[in-house]
């Protein structure tokens, strides 16, 4: 089966568009080919500074043939009807149509459309143009003369050449004749643009890589980034030294370059009493060189390697004298920038904040910083933290973002915070809170296990989310401007890696406090009244109305609707946390369906417990005692929900002794006490494997209950009393979690 070869030549792809360009050339094709019935075997695209290709193989030579059956108008339909089904059908006249019969609905005519399948070649001629003048380039530019004219093509860069080839591997291709605004298509392309740039021809895709390698151009970009990083280790290890890999790094030089030639060059010794996360910024960021360690130490090296687009004639020489200038002037930059922070201590920046707003509705960076450090303080006790240490980790936490290093690179803030305390002398703990109060900023990142680094880190991100939810700018669909997402993350992994007991509300609650003295002191402590309820759990009623109670006596005032949302905020925040929860147990195997079970219970904000009873649950209903508890506790819960739906009551209250009929009766009220009584005690002591250990007694008594006892008895109070003991069973596996939220 024929083969199509694309190639678009152009001037330089930016590095950061190639790779989705890649992968848009590849489905855009071959979604067309689909479409037109051309189904392929296999696609795959590659992309250089200055080209996309794109190989599909395994294309047929021509259309399927098709046939169509039109359906048209009853017999009898009017003229109009009739003649507008003609011309639609491409038919002369009815003579060429069927009448189909139908006993029920009438006779109508039926055309019989066959459509011949066309060569591929012509069908890919008319596909390739609207590609390429469809691209979806994130920026497109005008050239020439020809630009000027109205529906003139654009593109990332000036499009010089299109070669396309459509054929068997055994005989040469054809290529496809098409045009794009003046361009014709055809077999001819370019090499590398200083070492080879004469044009030559190509007919199939294998010719097409060997004559581009012999043009000293690496078509495949994961060999460009094989041939960067294998020279790179091999030329730091020839020096004794080791190679710090940087897998974006990589992927952007690979994008920058058709034939990688690497070199190593060296910058001042002096240089090295610049952080080495500096160093390393400052030669990535303006360079784009990787930098190199010490074997043993692990410490920056004064080395540096480059990866060039061109073999020079004296060996790169002038190449790396070239880039030892330029890195020479950026270190000594960066030094000048380092060694002036220092001579300003990080408390002394602090004012400054005072001028700098954080959100126009959450105020100054200052006011944040306060809040941060209040709310720190009263985390620290539940995470095991010195106070006095948090408070001061979490005052200075910000104030490296005003340091010279930083406004360069913004990438290493709170590192250099970290950096600059130990400078001044701070204790150990508060720099590394300083440099840790950021993470985790990804699943992947490290998480801080310091407790005064913990605490100012979850009053971090706590002050972010509780802020943005109280004025409504929360997370919708895909838009997370703010990155709340990853704060509520990072509060999750925070909790559940370091073992941390914390409830969402006794974190919450001082931060939306803080709020609402912010609210009411900007109103100038304005009167108002609370007109509307709480909506929500009883548990977190309760909770609100003894703040509110507190808050508002020693402030003598009342509390408007707008400072009382920032409070009730706090209950859609949790079920927020709750579906992150989700999505953080689901990436580790867990259901959702079981963190549903265990949220629906009152009181259920302690994520680590949350976690540790999910983790439990699941593991017991992937056994046939629960499998079975299962689902006898979602019979009894969906017999409960028809007859409370009849009666229009619930079935509340213990069941009458009196009135059990029959030995599985009594056997399951005993069970049920049994199992309550020992479930209890497991979860006081948190032993939720206990716990379920022993939910898993009652699985034979009920199993008997529902074999042998009927629940609608004729004796209306037997009835009652039956179907209060199936209300036991349900409240006896809420001890768990609430199993009519689990999945079958």
């Amino acid at each position: 089966m024929p083969d199509l070869l694309l190639e678009l030549f152009s001037e330089e792809i930016p590095a950061r568009m190639q790779a989705k360009a890649a992968d848009d050339l590849r489905k855009m094709v071959t979604d067309k080919l689909v479409a037109e019935g051309l189904v392929y075997e296999g696609a795959k695209a590659f992309v250089t500074p200055r080209r996309l290709a794109l190989t599909v193989h395994g294309i047929p030579a021509r259309q399927p043939d098709l046939k169509e059956e039109r359906k048209g108008p009853k017999v009898g339909a009017p003229d109009a009807a009739v003649q507008g089904f003609l011309k639609a059908a491409g038919l002369a006249s009815l003579d060429e149509a069927k009448i189909q019969r139908d006993p029920k609905k009438g006779d109508f005519y039926i055309a019989l459309m066959e459509k011949t399948g066309r060569p591929a070649i012509e069908v890919i001629a008319e596909i390739l143009p609207v590609i390429v003048r469809t691209f979806p380039w994130p920026k497109q530019m005008r050239w020439g003369a020809a630009s000027e004219k109205r529906g003139a093509l654009t593109w990332v860069r000036p499009l010089h050449s299109i070669i396309a080839t459509f054929g068997p591997e055994t005989e040469d291709p054809d290529v496809v004749k098409f045009n794009v605004a003046g361009i014709e298509a055809g077999q001819a392309t370019h090499g590398h643009r200083f070492m080879a740039p004469g044009e030559f021809s190509v007919r199939r895709f294998d010719d097409y890589v060997s004559k581009l390698e012999a043009a000293k151009v690496v078509l495949d970009r994961e060999r460009r980034k094989d041939i960067i990083l294998a020279d790179a280790k091999q030329l730091a290890f020839a020096q004794g030294f080791e190679l710090v890999e940087d897998q974006v790094l990589l992927d952007e030089v690979a994008g920058l370059v058709e034939w990688p030639v690497v070199l190593i060059g060296s910058f001042d010794e002096e240089f090295l009493s610049i952080p080495g996360e500096v160093i390393r910024a400052t030669i990535r960021n303006n360079q784009k060189c990787f930098v190199v360690r010490d074997l043993k130490t692990g410490q920056l090296v004064n080395r540096f390697i480059l990866t060039s687009n061109i073999e020079a004639s004296d060996g790169g020489k002038a190449i790396v004298a070239g880039n030892e200038r330029v890195i020479r002037a950026r270190l000594s930059d960066a030094k000048f920038f380092y060694d002036t922070d220092l001579k300003t201590k990080l408390e002394a920046r602090l004012p400054k904040f005072d001028n700098i707003v954080f959100h126009e509705k959450l105020g100054t960076q200052a006011e944040r910083i306060a809040r941060i450090e209040r709310l720190a303080a009263e985390i620290a006790p539940l995470v095991g933290a010195d106070v006095e240490k948090t408070k001061r980790a979490a005052k200075l936490a910000k104030a490296d973002l005003l340091t010279e290093v930083v406004g360069e690179f913004p990438e290493v803030q709170g590192l250099m915070g970290r950096y600059y305390a130990l400078a001044q002398g701070e204790d150990a703990s508060v720099a590394a809170a300083i440099e840790d109060h950021y993470k985790p900023q990804g699943p992947n990142d490290r998480v801080p296990a310091d407790p005064v680094a913990i605490a100012v880190a979850l009053a971090d991100k706590i002050d972010t989310l509780v802020g943005f939810w109280a004025i409504d700018e929360k997370p919708t669909g895909s838009k997370d401007p703010y990155a709340l997402r990853r704060a509520a993350l990072g509060v999750i992994r925070l909790i559940l890696e370091n073992s941390v007991r914390l409830r969402l509300i006794e974190m919450m609650i001082p931060a939306s406090i803080q709020f609402l003295n912010l609210k009411l002191e900007s109103e100038a402590k304005a009167k108002g009244s609370v007109a509307a309820s709480l909506e929500g759990s009883p548990y977190f009623q309760k909770n609100l109305a003894k703040l509110l109670k507190k808050e508002t006596q020693a402030r003598e005032v009342d509390v408007n609707h707008d400072a009382m949302r920032y409070l009730t905020s706090l209950y859609d925040l949790s079920f927020f946390f709750a579906d992150r929860l989700k999505a953080q147990l689901r990436d580790q195997g867990a259901r959702h369906d079981l963190v549903d079970a265990v949220f629906a219970l009152e009181g259920q904000d302690d994520l680590l417990m949350v976690a540790r009873r999910v983790e439990a649950l699941g593991k017991f209903l992937d056994t046939d005692d629960g499998k079975n508890l299962l689902a006898g506790t979602k019979r009894a819960s969906n017999i409960l929900a028809i007859e409370e739906k009849k009666d229009k009551r619930s079935f509340d209250g213990a069941p009458d002794a009196a009135l059990f009929k029959s030995d599985e009766e009594k056997k399951l009220a005993g069970a049920i006490a049994e199992v309550k009584a020992e479930t209890s005690a497991a979860v006081a002591k948190e032993d939720f494997a206990a716990a379920m250990a022993a939910m898993a007694k009652l699985r034979p008594a009920v199993d008997a209950f529902f074999d042998k006892v009927k629940v609608n008895d004729d004796d209306p109070k037997v009835r009652e009393n039956r179907l209060r003991l199936l209300n036991e069973i349900r409240e006896a596996t809420r001890a768990i979690a609430d199993f009519s939220k689990i999945q079958d």
